[in-house]
């Protein structure tokens, strides 16, 4: 399936492919039609994530190059991370040079941050545990400064950060934009209101995608922590009560509500935590019953994530439709829609 290349204009005119599990069909619509494939009593929960410059170069001590990608920020004030070798987003990242390998006590520079490696993370000597030298607003003044949103090469020119915010956007937590809601223009929004559709939200620390290399792709996503509000614990519990169905905007919503539920014998509790659940065939949600997603090929995690959501015959016959259809992937892509009527 061919990429996007570049945010579109009016993303609520992009297509939508509507994915009935139990019906075993699916059939081509509109971002704008969403609300008509909703109902009044329905909960559509969305990561209000924003996304942060996570993508920033500098130099080591010897003068090498190197990309930092940022991917969480721990609780004692350190970061995981991602380092590349020399280059940036024009180049493919599975062609990048690999970057210097850098021990424990290793200081370098990016953005014009001191940084230093506090461990090296299996499975791979790329994937660090990093400390600044700066914290608090002097750190998030320097990301903001000289950092720049992660972007991959399909993309046909330089993104701004607000190219990757969706338009509820909050708390910086998000290393990648919480692509399903980029669609979710503020006319969908209150289309859905008006539908009696009712909305919520929680905040998810959406991880990096891909790094181009396979050992380190084969353990994404990393474990990721969300902070559920005591009132989207509420509404949920009471759209599930009343025979509604909770729709998850994206991926990360599904891990975020569904982690969480995993953790207290099935009951979802508010606050704030951190999940490793990994998603796929065989897995019964116990919160969500479907999920808005992007377009996403068979092979990749994403799609094996909608696997605990539809029959894997049904997602490839979804797939090839789409792309025969010209259904364009990746964050500014077309929209999926996995829900029984």
């Amino acid at each position: 399936m061919k990429p996007a290349r570049w945010p579109v204009d009016h993303p609520e005119e992009g297509r939508l492919l509507h994915i009935e599990p139990r019906g075993r069909r699916f059939s081509d619509a509109r971002v704008a039609d969403l609300p008509s494939l909703l109902r009044d009593g329905d909960l559509l929960v969305v990561n209000d994530a924003a996304t942060f410059p996570a993508s920033l170069l500098g130099r080591t001590a010897s003068g090498e190059r190197v990309e930092l990608r940022l991917v969480s920020r721990e609780q004692d004030g350190t970061w995981t991370a991602v380092l590349f070798g020399a280059g940036d987003w024009r180049k493919r990242t599975e062609d990048r040079p690999p970057p210097p390998v850098l021990p424990v006590g290793t200081r370098f520079t990016v953005v014009g941050l001191p940084v230093q490696v506090v461990e090296v993370l299996p499975p791979s000597p790329r994937l660090l545990r990093v400390a600044f030298d700066e914290d608090g607003a002097a750190l998030w003044s320097a990301l903001y400064q000289g950092g720049r949103p992660v972007q991959y090469a399909y993309t046909v020119a330089p993104l701004s950060l607000w190219h990757v915010q969706t338009g509820y956007g909050a708390r910086p937590w998000a290393t990648e934009a919480p692509s399903a809601g980029l669609p979710l223009t503020w006319n969908v929004l209150l289309a859905l209101r008006r539908r009696g559709v009712r909305l919520a939200s929680l905040t998810h620390a959406a991880g990096l995608s891909s790094t181009g290399d396979a050992v380190l792709d084969a353990a994404l996503p990393r474990p990721e922590r969300s902070d559920i509000p005591v009132a989207t614990v509420a509404q949920v519990e009471a759209t599930r009560a009343a025979g509604g169905r909770v729709v998850a905007v994206g991926t990360t919503v599904v891990r975020a509500l569904e982690g969480r539920a995993a953790m207290n014998g099935g009951r979802l509790v508010a606050g704030e935590a951190v999940t490793d659940l990994l998603l796929g065939p065989g897995f019964v949600p116990r919160v969500v019953h479907g999920l808005l997603t992007g377009m996403h090929e068979p092979g990749s995690s994403h799609h094996a994530l909608l696997q605990a959501f539809a029959p894997s015959l049904l997602l490839k016959e979804a797939a090839a439709h789409a792309e025969a259809r010209g259904y364009l992937g990746h964050e500014f892509g077309d929209s999926s829609l996995v829900l029984d009527a």
